[in-house]
Parts: C-alpha cells; sequence; structure tokens
C-alpha cells in the first residue's frame, strides 16, 4: 500500500480537543477527545499506539488500533486490532484482523456483507 508523504505524530505527552482531519498517516500515542476523519483520500491510515486513546469516532480507510478507542470505527479497506487493542463501541470494517488478546465490546458490521445483503434486496424487489 503506498502512503502519501503526509505523516503526522500525536506525541503521548499531547492532548487533542476536538475533531481531527488529516491526510497520509496519523500515528496516535497521545489522547484524542473528538473525531478522528481521513480527508477524502483512498489510502489513509490511523495507528493508535498502546498509550493512544480515542474518545470519539475514527472514519479511515485502514484503522491499526493497540491503544484504547471509546467510540466507532469505520474502516473502509482494514481493521486490525493488536494484542493491547480495545474498542468500546461499533465497528464498522471491510476486512479485519484480530490478534489474540484484543477486544470489542460492541458490534462488528462487515460493510461488504451489508452491500450483498442490499443487493440481494434490490434484485428480489425488481
Amino acid at each position: 500500500m503506498a502512503f502519501s508523504n503526509n505523516h503526522t505524530l500525536i506525541s503521548r505527552a499531547t492532548k487533542v480537543v476536538g475533531d481531527l482531519h488529516f491526510t497520509g498517516e496519523l500515528q496516535l500515542e497521545g489522547k484524542v477527545t473528538g473525531n478522528i476523519i481521513a480527508e477524502n483520500e483512498k489510502d489513509a491510515k490511523v495507528v493508535i499506539a498502546d498509550t493512544g486513546l480515542v474518545e470519539g469516532e475514527i472514519r479511515a480507510p485502514v484503522v491499526v488500533v493497540n491503544g484504547k478507542v471509546l467510540g466507532n470505527i469505520y474502516s473502509t479497506k482494514h481493521l486490525e486490532l493488536a494484542a493491547k487493542g480495545n474498542v468500546v463501541g461499533t465497528v464498522h470494517y471491510h476486512s479485519i484482523e484480530m490478534v489474540k488478546g484484543s477486544q470489542v465490546n460492541g458490534s462488528m458490521i462487515n460493510t461488504q456483507q451489508q452491500a450483498v445483503g442490499a443487493l440481494e434486496i434490490a434484485a428480489d424487489q425488481a
């Protein structure tokens, strides 16, 4: 996967309050109280380190969680939950990888299956 030269680091001593819009790759080691949103980029990536905490939604094509997310995740390509990954909320994913030790306390929704189901319903109604 080719990423742009846009790399953003939120260090562990940093706290961001408000929505965070980004392009390229975002590495979060600190805390974000607000939503994290990838701006119109098909290869954008969010990486939540083991020290990272997000209190809000994450919307990005690729999301890697090794910290804690208190909110929903919308991943249009790939979601990876690493060993220390902890999500309290609904995860929407196209493909998912969960490592032993990761946790999801909420619903898991495969968006690929939703799209197939919607096509089948539309075909039945035609």
